[in-house]
């Protein structure tokens, strides 16, 4: 069997969520981000486990990343979308009875003329300057805005993952003065704003990388194993070269592995430079083995000599070697590795 196995951990995801959930009041509801089809997990069978465990608002980024998790959640659960009502959205977000972020007026417009009797949020910026009404508009079409099915209203924090950053405080103020005397639910956290304490929960949170095993929840548990198989191990003499660009010369008598993935199925191709210092393994049973010379495409290298026997498959993604540290070697951030892995891997569930 020639292709690479992804296997999802949903007692790990469920477990998760549970954690995050504990760190709010009872009265805090705790809800799940599941957008970029569930950060790279499958969306429908993340939102089904998710739904499960007690989840019954999720959120994703774009209105068609609703279609397969309609079916998937429990009667009665709600899907909100970041992005709002845009121009050809009407038919989705009726027939999959969506919540619309509403954004401006724009969209606040669009919405009471399409779908005048649905619900739907509205997204305010306190600050990220990314999407919402600004504190100008909010002020101006506030009043109009709760005279309709008002559901929640919301923002986002730009510097969460780091507690002590003063933006965290500027925008938490904002928010509050924005939504000063609003009767719906409020909403400012994602993973990182929960972390940072009760004065950021509100009514709702809606943590997503930290479901998934990413920093900042340190606590988290893994979630995702990635396994590739081994296609061929070869011997290599000291001196010979391995790979594009001969950037790796043997330097004793070695055993190198050809395993079956590469910067096609998100592991991307910087990682083989080993930046910040890190060096890139994958585990045979443990053991740590490094990846040598450059990924390609489809294939990654490995160093496989002091193994006492070949191996069949070898993980570059486990409880050992996180999405963070994978991350931290490529010189990015967990979601886009975990978001970048490709359709080639057969997709493997367990727990839940």
């Amino acid at each position: 069997m020639t292709v690479s196995t992804l296997t999802i951990d949903f007692d790990a995801l469920i477990a998760n969520w549970r954690a995050l959930n504990a760190k709010s009041a009872a009265s805090v509801e705790t809800t799940a981000v599941i957008k970029a089809d569930g950060y790279g997990l499958g969306s429908a069978n993340v939102a089904k486990a998710l739904c499960q465990a007690g989840v019954r608002r999720f959120f994703v980024a774009a209105a068609e990343e609703a279609v397969p998790i309609r079916d998937a959640i429990c009667d009665g659960a709600e899907i909100c979308v970041f992005s709002g009502h845009g121009a050809g959205d009407t038919d989705l977000i009726r027939d999959l009875d969506l919540i619309p972020m509403l954004n401006s007026t724009a969209q606040l417009d669009r919405h009471r003329s399409a779908l005048p009797h649905r619900g739907y949020g509205v997204q305010l910026d306190s600050g990220m300057n990314r999407l919402g009404m600004e504190p100008a508009e909010w002020a101006e079409q506030r009043q109009r805005a709760e005279c309709g099915d008002l559901r929640l209203v919301m923002s986002h924090l730009a510097c969460a993952d780091e507690p002590d950053h003063p933006m965290n405080a500027q925008q938490l103020a904002c928010f509050k003065e924005m939504t000063a005397g609003v009767t719906v639910p409020r909403a400012l956290s994602a993973t990182g704003g929960i972390l940072l304490g009760s004065d950021y929960h509100f009514d709702l949170v809606r943590p997503g990388i930290g479901l998934y095993g990413g920093f900042p929840f340190e606590e988290a548990q893994p979630v995702v194993t990635v396994s590739l198989p081994v296609i061929q191990v070869r011997d290599v003499a000291t001196g010979e070269s391995v790979g594009y660009g001969n950037n790796w010369i043997a330097k004793r008598p070695s055993r190198i592995a050809t395993v079956a993935a590469g910067y096609a199925d998100g592991l991307h191709r910087v990682i083989g430079n080993g930046l910040n210092g890190a060096s890139l393994n994958v585990y045979a049973d443990g053991v740590a083995c490094p990846v040598v010379g450059r990924v390609s495409m489809d294939l990654i290298t490995v160093d496989v000599t002091d193994l006492a026997a070949e191996p069949e498959a070898v993980e570059i993604l486990n409880a050992q070697q996180t999405v963070d540290d994978l991350a931290d070697i490529a010189g990015t951030i967990g979601y886009e590795i975990l978001t970048s892995l490709g359709r080639r891997y057969g997709r493997h569930y367990i727990g839940g």
